[in-house]
């Protein structure tokens, strides 16, 4: 985008800051948008928000001239986690969204409970209300705010997770109080903790990875892959669960990590909205041109035919984006969270997030090199990556002072 763009798409824009508080003053009550602003808006489920199609995923995002202009222009919905940047990406938000009324806005925050196990996902004697409170408590304070839209329990992989009786009681309460409106789960491409979402009946939203690879994706081994996640994410919304989408890029810009083949963001943007029981996407924006192209979505989510072959040309290649399928786990012999270390690689050259790849090799403590003692890989993968080369190459962060990443 030149510059002349970029100064007309802020100047102008699709809401400007006067129309975005005259439409999202009627967010509560679940209100659409003004036919002549031309946003498209999909309902969320059971909660009867009406959001726009595409949100912000703010994780990697530092500027808040960058969230003023996303909400400005019509995007309302705001996506953090209390880890992200160790806190700091709430208290920028915060900092910046107590500058509007507190209705023209909707955020959504996510805490991870404590022990939950990486491999299995399952709760442990370290996974107590108490500890996920504490942590809430902490992101309300950064936000600066006495609630928020959704709370997600954060990367659930097993059922047993979705149906832990002292998290869910420790929510409702917290929606009982007013702290919160309503109860969501995040997780990754697993078609049954979709099922177990909508088999438990005490949730409101489900975030989940979705993206062009689906179709790729070995995991309801009956049936074709596609069609498992699109299965489940239909059952979730006839069930009034309302469905976000997240990792829509599949692993960031670029499909390679020398940044040479940039992803059509728009074609795959666009192919996620193509179902129409995803109701919004929360696609990472760190810059304004990322934005301009989100903001143009707002307006047309149809695929044209230069999208439709990019779609096709983007998954003809490997790409950096582990799908979380766990086919992998099984047969590597040092029993390592495979998938943790290639998203780590992924938040490293898809994302240009060291900070976070960084946090997440320290938090698995395995060591600099875990692959060493393996001759070849036993672990086999359904994208075709080089597993060890690429765990081989993330975990060099573990040597790596903090002060150096920071």
């Amino acid at each position: 985008m030149t510059n002349f763009d970029r100064r007309r798409f802020l100047k102008t824009g699709i809401l400007g800051a006067t129309g975005a508080l005259g439409y999202t003053s009627n967010i509560m009550a679940g209100t659409h948008l003004k036919e002549e602003k031309r946003i498209i808006t999909r309902t969320l489920g059971k909660t009867g928000l009406q959001v726009p199609v595409v949100s912000m995923g703010v994780m990697n995002s530092d500027s808040p001239a960058l969230v003023r202009a996303a909400l400005d222009h019509g995007i309302i919905l705001f996506d953090t986690a209390n880890s992200y940047q160790n806190g700091r990406n709430e208290e920028m938000l915060g900092n910046v969204l107590n500058e509007y009324p507190r209705n023209s806005f909707l955020i959504a925050t996510k805490v991870r409970p404590a022990g939950a196990d990486r491999m299995t996902g399952l709760p442990s004697k370290e996974t107590t209300a108490e500890d996920f409170l504490s942590k809430f408590d902490e992101s309300l304070k950064r936000l600066k705010m006495d609630y928020v839209d959704i709370l997600y329990v954060h990367q659930v992989l097993s059922p047993e997770m979705v149906g832990f009786k002292p998290i869910i009681k420790a929510m409702k309460k917290l929606r009982d109080k007013g702290k919160i409106r309503f109860l969501g789960i995040s997780t990754h491409n697993l078609p049954r903790i979709i099922d177990s979402i909508v088999k438990t009946g005490s949730w409101d939203v489900v975030l989940t990875t979705y993206n062009y690879l689906n179709t790729e994706l070995i995991r309801d081994r009956a049936e074709p892959p596609v069609k498992g996640m699109d299965i489940a994410l239909q059952k979730a919304a006839d069930a009034g669960l309302g469905v976000v989408a997240m990792k829509t890029l599949a692993g960031g810009g670029f499909l390679d990590r020398e940044k040479t083949k940039p992803i059509n963001a728009s074609a795959a943007i666009k192919w996620v909205l193509s179902n129409p029981y995803v109701h919004t996407t929360i696609p990472g924006m760190t810059n304004f041109d990322q934005l301009y192209i989100d903001v143009k979505i707002l307006e047309d989510i149809t695929l044209n035919d230069q999208e439709k072959k990019d779609i096709l040309l983007a998954r003809s290649e490997t790409g950096m984006y582990c799908t979380s399928c766990r086919n992998c786990i099984p047969g590597c012999t040092k029993n390592l969270p495979v998938p943790d270390f290639m998203r780590a690689y992924m938040y490293a050259y898809g994302y240009s997030n060291l900070e976070k790849a960084y946090s997440l090799i320290t938090e698995l403590s395995a060591g600099d090199n875990p692959c060493s003692e393996c001759d070849s890989c036993s672990a086999s993968c359904s994208r075709n990556f080089n597993l060890k080369e690429k765990i081989t190459d993330i975990s060099r962060l573990a040597n790596v002072p903090r002060d150096f990443i920071a």
